[in-house]
């Protein structure tokens, strides 16, 4: 446990930069403050990859995840919910809170699936062996199913042109259901290597404070960092006037994103495929869910109307770009096959969305990411019976 402890300290030492910053009220050029800041969340994403491996000791594999997943889009969520809560006051800010959420939710299938599977291909291909594919336990059932349910749901959102406290009653819960069902799950034998194998000589007392207190500790960094990281950005845009909605849409979420992707990396190069599609198909889901449902109730609480938030045209083609390609998402992951020409596919169309500028050019992208994927969804309608039947059953085949 002591060579553990000291990877946790040496970590750790790269975030008290971050730390004495938000404590003292220093400020800094914006790029500075962008940089300190964000190797602030970087460093929780790897005490956050430490605290969940080492939770699977006591219990279910998929809760951990599931709570690993919940941690690690606090930035995420700290960052989006502070741009809804101001634009209950400031209107200025309704289109960074748009473009933060639609960008971290494509950012995520678009950049974060695909460098999974590269990742692990790459991992084996090293080692000598030849691997296309990561191949899916069937306990993900779960996860996709709830992914599902949130993807047909989305598309209500594009066709009121808002985002209203009726969707929190409805997102919300179904994000409840989704955590209440995973941690029934049975617990399995994990095996741990490195810094988390070193919880598992604690006493178990000492290992539940232990966790839950790195969990905490981490939880901490990601709220010190998110909002000043988040302003100093917007800062860097004004300052060298880039388009603040697009550097809001990805330069943001790529930081905050930061945790839940480093995480993901590290569990593919560590042969843990499964582990590592889980933790990011449980991070859309939380976006999917929890945070869409969160900002309107950010957004009322900061003096905003009970209508909800209004998505002008831009807001709303985003919104179903984003969409569309999480429908995809669910698509190529329905037959629990996540294979490299997937991630090919996935990574190309995200890609091509920043050549096309105009709205119909995106719906156009948005067209065909739902014709590939209705395409695909028909040919294994099968395999997405079985996903909802898993909603029902205790044990997964």
């Amino acid at each position: 446990m002591k060579k553990s402890l000291l990877r946790i300290l040496l970590a750790f030492a790269f975030a008290i930069p971050g730390i004495i910053f938000r404590l003292y009220g220093i400020t800094a050029e914006p790029i500075v403050m962008t940089l300190v800041y964000g190797t602030s969340i970087v460093v929780s994403a790897v005490l956050l990859s430490w605290a969940a491996e080492a939770a699977q000791i006591d219990i279910s594999s998929s809760f951990a995840v599931a709570i690993l997943a919940l941690i690690a889009v606090l930035p995420e969520y700290a960052v989006d919910l502070y741009f809804s809560y101001t634009a209950g006051s400031n209107v200025e800010f309704t289109h960074y809170a748009a473009a933060n959420m639609t960008g971290s939710n494509r950012l995520l299938i678009g950049i974060g699936w695909p460098a999974v599977v590269i990742a692990f291909v790459l991992m084996h291909k090293f080692n000598g062996k030849k691997v296309s594919e990561i191949i899916l336990l069937p306990k993900l059932r779960v996860e996709l199913a709830f992914l599902g349910i949130a993807c047909v749901y989305s598309f209500v959102i594009p066709l009121f042109k808002k985002i209203t406290l009726i969707d929190s009653a409805v997102l919300i819960p179904l994000f409840l259901i989704y955590m209440i069902k995973v941690s029934n799950e049975e617990q399995e034998d994990t095996i741990l290597v490195g810094t988390a194998e070193g919880f598992r000589s604690l006493k178990k007392i000492h290992r539940f404070f232990s966790v839950n207190g790195l969990f905490l500790l981490a939880g901490c960094l990601v709220w010190i960092s998110a909002k000043p990281f988040a302003n100093s950005l917007i800062a860097v845009g004004k300052e060298f006037r880039l388009d603040e909605f697009l550097l809001v849409q990805w330069l943001a979420p790529f930081a905050t994103e930061a945790p839940e992707l480093i995480v993901a990396v590290i569990y593919a190069l560590r042969n843990k495929g499964n582990q590592a599609v889980g933790t990011l198909l449980s991070s859309k889901i939380n976006q999917w869910t929890l945070l869409v449902g969160s900002i309107p109730i950010a957004f009322y609480l900061g003096g905003g109307s009970n209508l909800g938030l209004q998505l002008d045209i831009r807001q709303n083609e985003e919104f179903i770009l984003t969409a569309a390609q999480s429908v995809m998402g669910f698509a190529f992951l329905c037959n629990l096959r996540f294979g490299l020409r997937d991630a090919i596919i996935l990574l190309v169309l995200f890609s091509v969305q920043f050549f096309l500028t105009s709205t119909n050019s995106r719906l156009l992208l948005s067209a065909a990411y739902m014709t590939i994927s209705i395409v695909i969804l028909f040919i294994r309608r099968n395999d997405i019976l079985i996903i909802f039947k898993s909603l029902f059953t205790q044990k997964h085949v």
